[in-house]
């Protein structure tokens, strides 16, 4: 059980609830105790310094841990706004609201589909829809022990680092459909908190590692400075 689900637990959230199935690092693996470890961190309240490799460890593998962490984490947050966001309310996967005065969209951020082998070329779809694509798609990724093993002393693909950064990458634009698209709904649920601590554990892990690129994180770059001065 991650920090934010405990968190979530003890506020009385629905949040019991996820979007996709959780998944879990078995129990008495080194990549648990790594878990274990970055909870315990967390726990300090210093976010900068929990994200931080530990000595000794091997980068990739605190990458994969803490992806798979994120994953859970995005997983119980858009669980708990699904209701909100539909095919209707939501009819492109976007992150801020169109431009009334010049109907273009450079004021938003808008993203279509594709995964590179079912989807090779980019579909335009809903919220749901999108997410729902993304989520599978990080979920299937996450599951196959030639890109993720948790087996000791079983490598990391070469490629692991890439697919580690498309995968944040694309959980980031979960984040950001939420706070442009859902905040009053998350704010009614009471659940501010716990989306901006798990953001700002995720902003400053990938910045850490420099795992997505600055203008990726453009829709919520106000954010992102304004939850950075506040840790200086």
């Amino acid at each position: 059980t991650s920090y934010l689900h405990v968190l979530l637990l003890c506020s009385g959230s629905r949040s019991s609830k996820t979007f996709k199935p959780k998944k879990n690092i078995p129990e008495g693996s080194h990549q648990y105790e790594l878990l274990k470890h970055a909870e315990a961190t967390l726990g300090s309240g210093n976010l900068r310094q929990a994200v931080m490799l530990p000595e000794g460890e091997d980068l990739n593998e605190w990458i994969a841990v803490n992806t798979v962490d994120f994953f859970n984490q995005i997983n119980m947050l858009y669980g708990t706004i699904t209701e909100f966001c539909t095919e209707t309310s939501c009819s492109v996967m976007s992150a801020g609201p169109r431009c009334t005065n010049c109907l273009c969209f450079l004021c938003r951020y808008e993203y279509h589909w594709a995964d590179g082998t079912n989807i090779k070329k980019p579909i335009k779809c809903s919220a749901p829809k999108y997410i729902d694509y993304l989520m599978t798609w990080v979920q299937d990724q996450l599951d196959d022990e030639t890109l993720f093993p948790s087996k000791i002393g079983v490598p990391f693909p070469k490629n692991f680092m890439s697919v580690a950064k498309t995968i944040l990458k694309r959980l980031f634009r979960v984040y950001a459909h939420i706070y442009h698209q859902h905040f009053d709904s998350v704010m009614q649920l009471q659940e501010e908190a716990h989306l901006n601590t798990s953001f700002k554990h995720f902003i400053f892990f990938v910045q850490e590692f420099n795992l997505i690129d600055r203008r990726e994180l453009a829709p919520l770059q106000d954010l992102i400075e304004k939850l950075g001065s506040k840790d200086r």
